[in-house]
């Protein structure tokens, strides 16, 4: 059994094309496809973060609403990029959405992607310490996070509030007990897998990672997967950790879909840069009849290691189109992999 949720990018453009021309549609649209996706059966309704872009970009919201409209189905992100946050207010927001679902939120950070503009946390008022470059900036900003969401107390209280205080040191509040094992973080390379194993993060790993091998990249992904997990058992955390992979699947059911994706489905790993030092390589994505898909993915060694799958969704195509594309992988492939009965 494995857990199946989808992935948005929230992509708005005001094109005539698409299905979501404004901010507001993109929005609005995902809490739609959260909920219809919590009544098809799926786990998890996932949001990627970018800043500066005409994408989903302030999360808290989003996921607050959603948790208010649904019951059942995890809410999260795929990822938060941690150079621009501010752990303690990250904290309280984080701590009120999972608060209003229920305690179903799963928080995929990282260290972001490239941006759309130059050094783009610096606007958002955050910035590196004395010989620290953007990386480390995002791994100090994580330990803190980390640190307030184990619950304890750490600020003085003033001798004359406003209000009562509890006796002892003071937390951010709203806190929301289990969080922090909630916590997932997005690797693009080995190392950064077993970093977060040391810390206790579950693992998220999407449709690229770095190039280290030079190997198919589900056969990448799947070592990295068993990097981390060994380096969890060595580091003897109390929980069972949770590992997720990223993908674009999708089953050619009619005329539409064919029209959409019937381009795509002889597709393959592409490797590239995305900075100037990073080598990486693109997983490829899935598009066929559902016999053939089932026998595709067959041979992807990282989906069968993980414990989700996250389906990236076209959401410029519309909620009802997204259902499809869902519900098209839930009934008529995820029983023959043996992801659901």
């Amino acid at each position: 059994m494995k857990k199946i949720g989808f992935l948005s990018f929230g992509h708005w453009t005001p094109s005539q094309q698409s299905g979501t021309r404004s901010a507001a549609d993109a929005l609005l649209q995902s809490i739609d496809l959260a909920v219809a996706a919590e009544e098809l059966g799926a786990d998890g309704a996932y949001f990627r973060v970018h800043h500066f872009a005409r994408q989903l970009a302030s999360p808290f919201p989003l996921l607050a609403a959603i948790g208010a409209k649904t019951s059942r189905i995890e809410i999260g992100t795929g990822v938060i990029d941690m150079r621009y946050e501010n752990p303690l207010y990250m904290a309280e927001t984080a701590g009120a959405a999972d608060l209003i679902a229920g305690g179903r939120l799963q928080l995929g950070i990282s260290r972001g992607s490239p941006e759309q503009v130059i050094d783009g946390w610096h606007y958002f008022g955050i910035e590196p310490q004395a010989g620290e470059n953007d990386t480390e900036m995002a791994r100090r900003n994580t330990v803190a996070l980390l640190e307030v969401l184990r619950g304890e107390g750490f600020a003085t209280p003033n001798p004359q509030p406003m209000f009562p205080n509890p006796p002892g040191l003071l937390r951010v509040e709203p806190y929301s007990a289990g969080l922090r094992e909630r916590i997932w973080w997005g690797a693009i390379s080995d190392a950064t897998a077993v970093w977060a194993a040391k810390l206790g993060m579950n693992l998220q790993s999407s449709t690229l990672k770095s190039d280290e091998t030079g190997e198919p990249f589900h056969i990448q992904q799947a070592k990295q997967i068993r990097a981390y997990r060994a380096a969890w058992a060595e580091a003897g955390h109390s929980f069972t950790p949770r590992v997720s992979v990223s993908r674009s699947i999708f089953a050619l059911m009619n005329d539409r879909d064919r029209y959409y994706f019937g381009g795509s489905g002889d597709s393959t790993d592409q490797v590239g840069n995305i900075e100037p030092q990073t080598r990486a390589i693109f997983g490829r994505s899935y598009a066929a009849e559902p016999d053939k898909l089932i026998e595709q993915l067959k041979q992807d060694e990282a989906i069968a290691e993980a414990d989700t799958l996250l389906l990236t969704v076209p959401n410029q195509l519309g909620v009802e189109y997204n259902v499809h594309v869902i519900e098209s992988i839930l009934k008529h492939v995820a029983p023959a992999m043996g992801w659901r009965e």
